[in-house]
């Protein structure tokens, strides 16, 4: 099924799948809330979220808990081992919106006592060291901060309404309230932002002695209003932004945060559990308009429609089953953004394909510092990240060309296997 799909009540995407785990063993599920409310629409941002929507949060909350309350028993069986909120901006739902919501997830579902569950925050709207603790009581036990820069003239400059000292403030806070696991978010090429201006910030970062730290390459999406402002800005080149991520990756090793993913650093043991599911291509279900599913067998969005959602049109925008899913290709460019990289073995039992085509293309990247091998197979280098669309391409058409002779061979009668 492709393009829109409005779902029945009590209908969902994944109940076959559910059906089929009945006899197996409990696997893990992680939860997605998304929650699309912020106080400004940041300039970069073209994530679901809203500005002005406030009068509309205690019905979204209720439309939440209905929805968690339907695909419950889809999940029977499985054990949820991380819960995250995202957004927009969660923190802004308010503590006792977020204490109801997580409540409804431990009466209704299978949580793990050590689950990982995640807050997003903008500082300026975490700053509050009771309000935090009332979250950790109510079991928040990670919180993700969207710090961007230290720099507050580059903050105004992308449309952030926080300061650093709010930034400081919201770290301090969170170590009061007991919070012991904390991530912040940076942004490197910026517009103006200089190779000196991304150290200061990095520093900054470190010095605030988060768990973990997150450094994601400016990308200008179209419709945003830095898309739109794009001919006035001074933007860092390509060049510039591959030389502030090889810096961050470097500085941030040496600090302690060992990086386990394009974009992400931690300390030993802090990796974000929930965020490592996408890469490891495990079960995760999305809750809100624009959340993502691959759940059941069946990988599905809802459509980006807040009114629609209140109203409990749970409306499909797209959704794949195991017979249109390239599973094998999605192993390949999924396990490719961590530092773990690939296994040869994982990938030849369980797509029953030979790894020999990636294998030549893997040597010629690991000539030129692209690629590196491991125990089982080959990862990326730092440099091969900053090349990684092309690289997955590339061996993706490799897999292509072998799936074709193979489908042309049996075709011909010839059994053997290409």
């Amino acid at each position: 099924l492709q393009g829109q799909l409005l779902l029945r009540r009590g209908h969902h995407p994944a109940a076959a799948g559910a059906a089929m785990r009945a006899h197996t063993e409990k696997p893990a599920l992680g939860l997605y809330i998304h929650i699309p409310f912020c106080k400004a629409k940041c300039a970069y941002c073209d994530f679901y979220s809203l500005a002005h929507s406030e009068e509309k949060m205690d019905a979204y909350t209720a439309a939440l808990l209905r929805h968690l309350e339907e695909v419950a028993p889809r999940a029977a069986g499985m054990q949820v081992d991380t819960v995250y909120f995202g957004g927009g901006t969660p923190s802004y739902l308010g503590a006792s919106r977020l204490a109801r919501l997580l409540q409804a997830v431990q009466r209704r579902y299978n949580v793990v006592r050590d689950a990982e569950i995640t807050l997003e925050a903008n500082p300026d709207s975490a700053g509050d060291w009771k309000t935090l603790r009332t979250l950790r009581r109510a079991g928040v036990n990670r919180l993700s901060l969207g710090v961007q820069s230290t720099d507050d003239a580059l903050l105004r400059r992308i449309g952030r309404i926080h300061t650093y000292e709010q930034v400081q403030q919201a770290v301090t806070a969170a170590r009061r309230a007991k919070l012991t696991n904390l991530s912040l978010d940076l942004i490197y090429g910026l517009p103006g932002q200089t190779m000196e201006d991304w150290q200061r910030t990095l520093a900054d970062a470190v010095a605030l002695a988060p768990e973990h730290v997150s450094c994601y390459g400016l990308k200008l999406e179209e419709g945003t209003p830095l898309w739109q402002q794009r001919q006035q800005l001074t933007l860092p080149d390509d060049d510039a932004q591959a030389d502030m991520y090889l810096y961050a990756v470097a500085a941030l090793e040496e600090m302690g945060y060992a990086q386990y993913e394009i974009s992400n650093f931690a300390r030993p043991g802090r990796e974000s559990r929930h965020n490592l599911k996408y890469w490891r291509m495990q079960e995760y279900a999305g809750f809100g308009p624009g959340a993502h599913s691959d759940f059941g067998g069946v990988r599905y969005g809802y459509v980006r429609d807040l009114d629609g959602y209140i109203a409990g049109e749970l409306i499909l925008a797209e959704s794949e089953t195991g017979e249109t899913l390239a599973r094998d290709y999605e192993y390949v460019m999924l396990s490719l953004r961590t530092a773990a990289g690939i296994d040869r073995r994982t990938f030849e039992n369980r797509y029953r394909q030979r790894f020999d085509p990636m294998e030549r293309l893997f040597v010629q990247y690991g000539q030129a510092g692209l690629a590196a091998r491991t125990e089982g197979g080959w990862r990326l280098t730092p440099k091969g990240f900053l090349v990684s669309n092309s690289i997955i391409v590339a061996l993706q058409e490799a897999l292509g060309r072998q799936k074709a002779a193979r489908q042309a061979a049996m075709a011909a009668g010839d059994l053997r296997i290409v």
